[in-house]
């Protein structure tokens, strides 16, 4: 189960490129439920999530580079590249996503829970600015099938 916010943020408040941080690549083979490929570094994974916005069920299956770059290529949409920082923040970590072209100068937080309860509890550092949890628009997923001129 994945208990999980996701904020918007205003990086002149906030310096996040001392933090260590992974590359990622990441397409969608299906986006209802969600059926995602990833590369995170030299890590390749296959995640099912099904439906819901803050909790949702999630499922990693580990995939090879042969496999991944076999099923990267049958992925519907756009091919979402971003850098992802690692930012503790007491006892949570920030994964903080700076999106690539075309979805730059997107920033996106997101913080996750052990529980619902820690998740409504949760209070922000004053460099987030908007909890865009429940709004689908930010799911990478649906902003896999974006349209651009």
């Amino acid at each position: 189960m994945e208990i999980e916010r996701k904020f918007l943020i205003d990086d002149t408040k906030f310096d996040y490129s001392k933090y260590p941080s992974k590359q990622y690549t990441q397409g969608y083979l299906c986006t209802s439920p969600v059926v995602r490929v990833r590369e995170e570094g030299d890590e390749y994974r296959l995640t099912y999530k099904g439906g819901g916005k803050m909790v949702r069920e999630e499922y990693n299956l580990p995939l090879t580079k042969e496999a991944f770059d076999h099923l990267i290529a049958k992925a519907d949409g756009n091919i979402i590249k971003k850098e992802r920082f690692f930012i503790p923040y007491g006892k949570y970590t920030i994964e903080l996503d700076i999106f690539a072209e075309p979805f730059a100068p997107l920033k996106m937080a997101e913080v996750e829970f052990p529980s619902v309860e820690e998740a409504e509890a949760f209070e922000a550092p004053d460099w987030f600015t908007k909890d865009v949890t429940y709004d689908s628009a930010y799911h990478n997923s649906h902003m896999s099938k974006q349209k651009f001129d």
